[in-house]
């Protein structure tokens, strides 16, 4: 009767250890699902993510391209202003200043066609870009007002 009961005991303890195994392995099976989609999940904010700041770099590219283009055009009307003043200047004066003023409408040009060229889904190179033209149409303007007081002396 012991054996009998051992070996009933035993294959009880087997069932149970097999059918739990099983129930593990599809528990295993869910959560790896679960994983799977979670990851799936992150990868679609992470796009969303992305696609917003590629939008985002591009509608602030385009208010920079926008102010600098305005920037630009109002100093080549200066420059057509000082153009004029130039030739109420006397002789000597007024070939120095044309060659000041030609060497500031290259620059202003320059910087133009800078503007023109760079493509805004560099947006690697978009923070360096902006700081450089920022600052170089800061000394163009720098060199304008100097150009204005230096021919008004």
């Amino acid at each position: 009767m012991k054996k009998i009961l051992f070996t009933l005991a035993a294959t009880i303890f087997f069932a149970g250890f097999f059918l739990t195994s099983c129930n593990s392995s599809s528990k295993k099976i869910e959560k790896a699902e679960d994983n799977v989609l979670d990851a799936k999940e992150a990868v679609i904010d992470a796009q969303i993510d992305l696609n917003q700041a590629i939008q985002d770099s591009i509608t602030e590219f385009q208010q920079f391209r926008i102010e600098f283009q305005n920037q630009i055009a109002a100093n080549e009307r200066t420059i057509a202003g000082l153009r004029s003043s130039i030739a109420n200047a006397n002789q000597a004066n007024k070939v120095l200043l044309e060659k000041k003023l030609a060497e500031l409408e290259e620059r202003n040009n320059e910087l133009k066609i800078e503007l023109a060229e760079y493509n805004e889904k560099e947006t690697d190179k978009w923070q360096s870009f902006k700081s450089e033209f920022k600052r170089d149409m800061d000394e163009l303007g720098k060199a304008f007002s100097d150009f204005t007081t230096n021919s008004k002396e």
